[in-house]
């Protein structure tokens, strides 16, 4: 929803005063040395100066550096020597940049490794962790596979991101930053004698962790306000960022274990109890660069191997290609011709797709789709569609772009 979430201080976005002085400083100093033949850099290599200039004056004690887009020519890979580098579950992303197969993505990715640099990564395809391996050998490195964690050592707390993928995460998360502890000397000090579960301050850090537009639950505040307190909201929105095939099928399994009316122990405290009478919607988009042929097909699949069917498809253009910087750029105005040929794109590839799918009364029942032209009329469209059907919970899955889920975000605080 903001650019400020890319800097984040003790768990904080940045706040403004702070961004916007910073900003300016490593704009008016870049814009200084500018000239026909050195450009302004772009915008990714600008944030990540900004993120440096932002951490070394603020003197954080450590600093997580996210990489951008691949690794080996990432502007975060400038940093020669970290204290740890990680390696998350590698997918088909960006391969419009860094390659077509899983061995050429994994080849970009081990970029980060540093000669004399600990690393670590996670189970990965064959084809994915033998070039990983290859690059850490020719590197002399000892590339550590972290197994997902224990949820035993948790001590009985739950995640506090949603879904099973987490445990993998959360294990390469413990890796590194018990080598920081160690380097530090702070290891022993934390974990005390216990080696069962982890320290209190992990199992606290683990449970709390958050993460907006990632497997989130927001029932409809509008339709919730006017309903009784008591009574479950007919409109429930199911976010989830994710844009590779995937992380559609692990949001698609997600989808379908929070909205199993079978009764699920593990969900949050938002999330409302689904009954029977509850119908399933898809509101999708996903930039131009991203294979629809690869992401729809795998969301509907895992869904459907999980007994779940959509009533209805909705396509709509994202909202934040307005909300640039300064917010000065307008949505065009209804006389404007909006561009919707690559949502219409999106409702081919959907509607091409087999549906096995059995009504409500096991009849066949007609799928739908449709494309709007704008965000706010979807959701307006679902708002009176959840009105005028009081006793039927509408479960709405958001995903295939995580500026879409921001769009979605941003329209439910209003």
């Amino acid at each position: 929803m903001d650019v400020r979430e890319r800097f984040r201080l003790d768990g904080l976005d940045i706040s403004e005063e702070k961004f916007i002085r910073y900003f300016w400083w490593c704009w008016n100093k870049l814009k200084d040395k500018t000239s026909n033949d050195i450009p302004m850099p772009a915008y990714f290599r600008f944030l990540a100066l900004l993120a440096f200039k932002i951490f070394s004056d603020e003197q954080v004690d450590v600093a997580l550096l996210e990489v951008g887009l691949g690794g080996k020519y990432d502007a975060t890979n400038v940093v020669r020597a970290p204290v740890v580098c990680g390696i998350s579950s590698l997918g088909y992303d960006h391969m419009e940049i860094l390659g077509n197969t899983l061995g050429e993505i994994a080849g970009e990715k081990a970029g980060i490794l540093k000669k004399g640099v600990p690393a670590y990564t996670v189970p990965q395809p064959e084809e994915a962790m033998s070039v990983l391996m290859h690059r850490a050998s020719e590197l002399g490195v000892s590339l550590r596979v972290v197994q997902p964690l224990d949820p035993q050592k948790l001590e009985d707390q739950p995640l506090g991101l949603h879904g099973e993928h987490q445990y993998m995460n959360a294990g390469l998360a413990v890796a590194l930053a018990n080598t920081w502890l160690e380097r530090q000397g702070y290891l022993d000090r934390i974990h005390g004698k216990h080696s069962g579960t982890l320290p209190d301050q992990f199992i606290e850090g683990l449970s709390s962790a958050c993460l907006q537009g990632r497997a989130q639950i927001i029932p409809d505040p509008q339709l919730n306000s006017e309903h009784d307190k008591h009574r479950n909201s007919s409109l429930v929105f199911y976010l989830d960022g994710a844009h590779s095939p995937e992380s559609m099928e692990i949001c698609a399994r997600w989808f379908s274990h929070v909205t199993n009316s079978d009764g699920v122990k593990e969900v949050s405290s938002e999330q409302p109890h689904s009954g029977n009478n509850s119908k399933k919607i898809l509101l999708f988009n996903c930039m131009t660069v991203r294979d629809p042929q690869r992401l729809l097909p795998r969301l509907l699949d895992t869904c459907a191997q999980n007994g779940l069917h959509f009533e209805q498809a909705l396509f709509v253009p994202n909202q934040s290609q307005y909300n640039k910087l300064g917010s000065l750029a307008s949505p065009p105005s209804e006389r404007e011709q909006i561009d919707l040929s690559w949502q219409l794109s999106l409702q081919r590839v959907w509607e091409s797709l087999p549906h096995s799918n059995k009504g409500l009364n096991g009849a066949n029942s007609i799928r739908t789709s449709s494309v709007f032209e704008s965000l706010p009329l979807a959701i307006k469209c679902l708002r009176e569609t959840a009105q005028q059907n009081p006793s039927t919970q509408f479960q709405v899955l958001v995903t295939g772009s995580l500026h879409l889920v921001g769009d979605v975000l941003r329209l439910l605080r209003k």
